[in-house]
């Protein structure tokens, strides 16, 4: 791990794209993802040299695309050799991979040219003028306790679209930490649009429902605006977890809650000054999901 580097590779210049550390690479000032967020990305967990649950992530991936009108990104068979090749230049075997899919470059406004919108006549044309670029770098899965507040100002959009992809848009979400931070907080929880809990500013929420460790999981719907995170979706397809709405008062009188994703997963110990349960098994569920 000590002389692992993180590395970076884009698509272009050239048919064979660019590799190079994250600081050398570069995009040009009129691509649309730089200008107006207008791009996918996913998070994958690289663990002992292999990314874990690439399969979920390329499904959301393309799922997100399409929802968006964005071309359909690059499919397992581009991605798979190129997160090798990443894992083999930089001699990382633990790290976090950032996949990115923007619509491509365009003149001034909000307009899609023709060329970058999904469904043009020339289908190849479309994918092409659409950039693709990832990043590889060390990190270790987190398990620390966190303390959290409730965002006094930011919301999820349980309506809009943009909440069921993970977008290159996280305005709130750094606002939303910058409060929480502010507060002497590590992180803040985000109301959705009736006021209930929804997610943390990028992880899933899961509280444990009663007492004893016997008991469900629970966390909030998709129409509380949540991401549909991957450890989200695992956890509810094992039958360890079920969909059920949270507030301030379910979670400070669980027997245990966390926020969860794919690079680790944190008790809540404290929602403001008040002291919450801590789940013993937090570590243990989140193996348990890969």
């Amino acid at each position: 791990m000590t002389d692992a580097v993180a590395i970076a590779w884009i698509n272009d210049p050239g048919p064979h794209g660019q590799w190079g550390s994250p600081d050398e690479l570069t995009l040009p000032i009129n691509e649309r993802g730089l200008l107006l967020a207008d791009g996918l990305f996913e998070t994958v967990l690289i663990l002992d040299g292999r990314p874990r649950l690439l399969a979920e992530h390329l499904g959301r991936w393309h799922h997100s695309a399409a929802l968006l009108g964005l071309a359909k990104p690059p499919d397992k068979a581009t991605v798979e050799p190129l997160i090798h090749g990443a894992i083999s230049r930089s001699g990382i075997g633990c790290g976090a991979l950032r996949l990115n899919w923007s619509r491509g470059s365009s003149g001034r406004g909000i307009a899609i040219p023709p060329a970058n919108a999904e469904g043009s006549s020339n289908a190849e044309g479309s994918s092409r003028a659409h950039r693709f670029w990832l990043q590889l770098n060390p990190h270790e899965p987190n398990f620390d306790p966190v303390r959290v507040i409730v965002s006094p100002t930011e919301r999820r959009c349980a309506t809009s679209v943009l909440s069921q992809c993970k977008t290159f848009a996280y305005g709130p979400s750094i606002q939303a930490r910058r409060q929480a931070q502010a507060a002497g907080a590590d992180d803040a929880l985000l109301p959705g649009g009736s006021g209930e809990l929804s997610c943390g500013t990028t992880t899933n929420l899961m509280v444990r429902s009663g007492p004893g460790s016997g008991s469900d999981w629970i966390t909030p719907p998709l129409s509380s605006g949540c991401l549909p995170g991957i450890m989200r979706q695992r956890a509810l397809i094992l039958g360890i977890a079920q969909e059920q709405s949270i507030d301030e008062t379910a979670l400070m009188g669980s027997s245990g809650a966390l926020l969860i994703n794919s690079l680790g997963c944190r008790a809540i110990s404290h929602l403001g000054p008040t002291a919450l349960a801590i789940a013993p098994d937090t570590e243990a569920l989140w193996w348990s999901l890969l």
